[in-house]
């Protein structure tokens, strides 16, 4: 994308293209990558996250994970690497990124399960003066469930989700910084990473308030005991997604 701009220091019209570019870049790049979002509209389902709390976390690893790259771009400008360099240290944090992903999403998948099987309902039979008998289910998870908050246990999860995004990279973002960065084009350099910035977090967070609001409306409350089990494994599929697929 970098070898497509102007070459010349670029006046307005040079300053629109790279504006178009980043608007298209932002939208496309965060809508096309499932871990944008994914990891946010499961894990808010499952934790039971208010949608402050939803919006907060969304918006701060989306931050963390354009702020990330803009400060590998401005290292490049500044000790002279190439793209390729870049392109190499990009892909190596993408890597990580995504296998860190599939790893904790295997780990919440296991715990979820079980939590469920632990919270699976069973019966025990009473007997009463005068031989009358009864039955009662219960399930022995259910004295530590509450009706709103974060549920107990992997209450690192916003934590761990953010340091994965830190780490994870915004390839297309790179050349679009590193072209106004490299011409001494301040404005420009401010009005792209400012522009990238909202429109990354906003198509994120835009993404995930829909989704959560659409799974509100299905009938899952037979399966709400696997509501962890089912995050861990959506979000281990969407590190596969990113690793594997390149999405």
């Amino acid at each position: 994308m970098l070898a497509d701009l102007p070459t010349a220091q670029f006046g307005s019209a040079g300053l629109t293209v790279l504006l178009l570019s980043t608007v298209g870049v932002a939208v496309v790049h965060t809508l096309a990558g499932p871990d944008h979002y994914l990891p946010f509209i499961v894990m808010g389902k499952a934790r039971r996250w208010s949608v402050k709390r939803t919006v907060w976390w969304t918006s701060l690893c989306g931050f963390g994970h354009v702020a990330s790259s803009v400060v590998v771009a401005l290292a490049a400008v500044i000790f002279g690497f190439g793209l390729e360099r870049v392109a190499f240290i990009e892909e190596w944090r993408g890597g990580l990124a995504a296998w860190l992903l599939i790893a904790f999403g295997a780990v919440y998948l296991v715990w979820g399960l079980k939590r469920a099987w632990r919270s699976r309902a069973h019966g025990h039979g009473h007997a009463h003066e005068g031989g009358e008998e009864h039955a009662h289910r219960h399930s022995h998870d259910a004295a530590h469930a509450h009706a709103h908050g974060e549920t107990a246990g992997f209450n690192l999860t916003p934590w761990v989700l953010f340091t994965i995004f830190v780490l994870g990279p915004c390839e297309p973002m790179i050349p679009l910084v590193m072209y106004p960065a490299a011409q001494g084009n301040w404005l420009g350099l401010s009005v792209v990473i400012t522009l990238f910035t909202v429109l990354t977090i906003g198509a994120m967070v835009g993404t995930v308030l829909l989704a959560g609001r659409g799974i509100q409306l299905l009938p899952l409350q037979r399966f709400e005991r696997y509501t962890h089990a089912a995050a861990g494994a959506m979000v281990l599929l969407s590190g596969g997604a990113v690793y594997f697929l390149g999405l």
